[in-house]
């Protein structure tokens, strides 16, 4: 079962972790702090483009799904496309995303399959207007897959050992860095600081988030942490004909474990995809070894993702206005539910503890 949530904004899918529950569709609302933002207007738009290429640009300005950023299709006057994006305010520093931008021109020097920005006329990548860090990207249109067939998986290996390579190369100063201690531990703080669980539930939310990040905080000290994808679900992954797989949308960009770029593209739990982990790592070991061991991280990974998207509701909650939540989002019923969710997945953990033993 898949738990996706859907943005009235511009019905994007967000995939909450992989194979939860049911839909649920999400309320929006405007935003007094980051109105700028949120009244990007197809002139101001236009304009930063023309000014910042130094090229003209025609008419079009069409609003591209993003349910965090805001982006725009825009055609130069010669007929190429650019893609214009909007970093939302105050998610990433400066420096955070520039280190986005110097991964995703790395890659590309290696000529690997991802989309870089485009320099800008000031011979920078990262623009600013006002409050608001934007980029300009060629654009690059592909179909996604929902399912691969097995020279697919190994292409798809082939292409994260290459970009792990790379990432593997150097580490960035302000990207977060994915343990439980760290990552999990900073959500959870923030949820029970923002007063959004009611009383009678908050010691027993707190209580199993605690008991996940002692027990599975010391997997991570035992693997390889480096610069990843982070986010690397199969939308994020498109397709040109006559080219290759292309690794797209790099915004969640961490430090972190190779397995996290690896179990969200399963079809089904890990046990029962034994076969396209399997192709997915001869692939990959084309080019760099794989910890096989890390494979016992992936119902840890999925925990966190469960938390990191409550986190992230949570955001959304108590900024001023503008908030995308599921409905009935912080009624006790779905802290109950919530709660329920986690000690379900803790008990999985435990149960697959070993899930390396299927490759090993």
């Amino acid at each position: 079962m898949t738990k996706n949530f859907i943005l009235l904004t511009d019905f994007h899918i967000i995939d909450r972790a992989k194979k939860l529950i049911s839909p649920a569709q999400v309320i929006f609302m405007h935003s007094r702090k980051i109105i700028q933002f949120h009244n990007l207007n197809p002139d101001l738009v236009i304009n930063l483009a023309e000014k910042n290429l130094g090229a003209t640009c025609t008419n079009l300005c069409r609003p591209l799904n993003s349910y965090i950023n805001r982006v725009f299709e825009l055609q130069l006057e010669d007929g190429e496309g650019v893609v214009a994006k909007f970093y939302r305010p105050g998610r990433w520093s400066k420096t955070a995303i520039q280190e986005e931008h110097d991964f995703l021109l790395e890659l590309t020097a290696h000529e690997i399959a991802v989309i870089a920005p485009l320099t800008l006329q000031n011979g920078l990548t990262l623009g600013q207007e006002g409050n608001m860090f934007f980029a300009l990207f060629p654009k690059k249109s592909g179909r996604n897959y929902d399912e691969f067939m097995p020279d697919q998986w190994l292409e798809l290996g082939r292409l994260m050992g290459r970009v792990h390579m790379i990432g593997a190369a150097q580490r960035p100063k302000e990207r977060l860095t994915m343990t439980p201690k760290t990552f999990t531990g900073q959500q959870v703080n923030f949820i029970l600081e923002g007063e959004l669980i009611p009383a009678e539930l908050k010691s027993k939310f707190f209580k199993i988030c605690n008991s996940f990040i002692t027990e599975n905080d010391k997997l991570f000290k035992k693997t390889e942490m480096i610069r990843i994808h982070g986010d690397c679900h199969f939308t994020n992954i498109i397709y040109r004909p006559g080219e290759s797989f292309f690794l797209i949308d790099f915004d969640d960009m961490v430090v972190g474990p190779p397995i996290q770029d690896l179990w969200m593209l399963l079809p089904d739990l890990p046990e029962n995809s034994l076969r396209e982990i399997d192709l997915f790592l001869e692939g990959y070991e084309t080019f760099r070894k794989f910890d096989l061991q890390s494979i016992n991280l992936i119902e840890p990974l999925r925990a966190m993702r469960f938390i990191h998207f409550t986190a992230w509701c949570a955001h959304q909650a108590t900024e001023e206005g503008f908030a995308q939540l599921i409905q009935g989002w912080g009624t006790p019923e779905f802290w109950q539910q919530e709660i329920a969710e986690m000690e379900d997945q803790l008990t999985r953990i435990k149960e697959r503890s070993n899930l390396a033993s299927y490759f090993t």
